[in-house]
């Protein structure tokens, strides 16, 4: 059976461009910095998002552990997002890694960490206390619906960072969704940030890998600390050729997929039980809840769901998350829309 996948955007598989293009790539070994098709997806990446440099690595992950670990020195503080992936589906790699203490604030409906939470969780200069030394924020924030995270909110916790001597990293895991949704470009939209990651393996479609952007001095020190998390790779143009297909191409088609998962969100609508949130379809997620009415379990559901074409994954008890992406066409809306009907009957 032909599945219409709404787990994730993780799962896209690369497009035959992309294909033909790995099959066809110019190679070397990257380690050495002489990978050809490598080094021209990482000058592609820091030109599109406005740094002076940029690094290819294995998963967005590694990409947001490398920039905190760059930042930030052994027992240094990090203000992070209650909600946010890097504190919550990272392994805690911050602290089992660097030594770094994460300093949860909490996350707004509307992904944001309000201007005044932020302030407060700054330490003051105190030997009893940590040092404050970085500001983290996540654009899209995937937790809160998939929302994009404004350009004046950026600016505004950028001001916030230089006024107290702090940096900015944001986690754009799906940064050029937040960009297309705000009609904004993305080196506007990241301009304030001292480093940012973005993966190519979501929306993008590519098989592998995510960039990390920055200046030049913390890239050089983030390429020695991806070669001692072992993320130092070979001739890996066969990847860095998906990727750049990912940044001229598939990065300019999202608002299909936003438009989609708002035609998923309007379909949803229709279904008693169903509980969605504000904010869904924002950019390429709908996040729903079941009610009590709903009887079945989320098990139940996305067992139903299957046996009728369509692959869902729940994201909390009792809530769904489905995502959008460029495999999911109008008819596979319209699919798992009819299904889900007739599940929930």
């Amino acid at each position: 059976m032909e599945y219409i996948d709404l787990r994730s955007d993780t799962v896209t598989k690369p497009t035959p461009e992309m294909r033909e293009a790995m099959a066809e790539a110019e190679v070397g070994d990257d380690v050495y910095m002489d990978d050809p098709t490598v080094n021209k997806l990482q000058e592609k990446a820091a030109e599109m998002l406005g740094k002076a440099n940029a690094l290819f690595v294995p998963s967005g992950t590694m990409g947001n552990l490398l920039a905190l670990l760059v930042h930030c020195q052994r027992g240094d503080e990090v203000i992070v997002g209650d909600k946010s992936h890097i504190y919550l589906n990272e392994a805690g790699g911050m602290s089992a890694l660097g030594g770094i203490h994460p300093h949860p604030v909490k996350n707004q409906a509307d992904g944001t960490l309000t201007l005044n939470d932020i302030l407060e969780a700054i330490q003051t200069e105190d030997v009893h206390h940590t040092i404050t030394r970085l500001i983290c924020l996540e654009n899209t924030q995937n937790t809160c619906g998939g929302v994009p995270l404004s350009l004046q909110y950026t600016q505004a916790i950028g001001k916030i960072a230089r006024e107290n001597n702090l940096l900015l990293h944001i986690d754009g895991a799906r940064i050029f969704n937040a960009a297309t949704a705000l009609n904004v470009s993305v080196k506007d939209l990241i301009e304030p940030a001292d480093s940012v990651m973005f993966c190519l393996s979501k929306g993008l479609a590519a098989p592998v890998g995510s960039m990390l952007v920055g200046p030049k001095k913390f890239i050089n020190r983030a390429r020695h600390l991806r070669k001692m998390l072992g993320g130092g790779m070979r001739q890996v143009g066969v990847l860095a050729a998906a990727g750049l297909i990912s940044l001229e191409k598939m990065s300019t088609r999202l608002e299909q997929d936003h438009v989609r998962a708002k035609k998923l969100f309007e379909g949803l609508k229709q279904f008693k039980g169903l509980v969605l949130d504000a904010r869904a379809a924002s950019t390429n997620m709908v996040y729903f809840n079941l009610s009590d009415e709903v009887k079945l379990s989320v098990d139940q559901i996305i067992d139903e769901m299957k046996k009728r074409g369509v692959l869902i994954d729940w994201a909390a008890p009792r809530r769904f998350r489905l995502v959008t992406h460029y495999a999911v066409d109008d008819a596979g809306v319209e699919k798992t829309l009819k299904a889900l009907g007739e599940v929930l009957k």
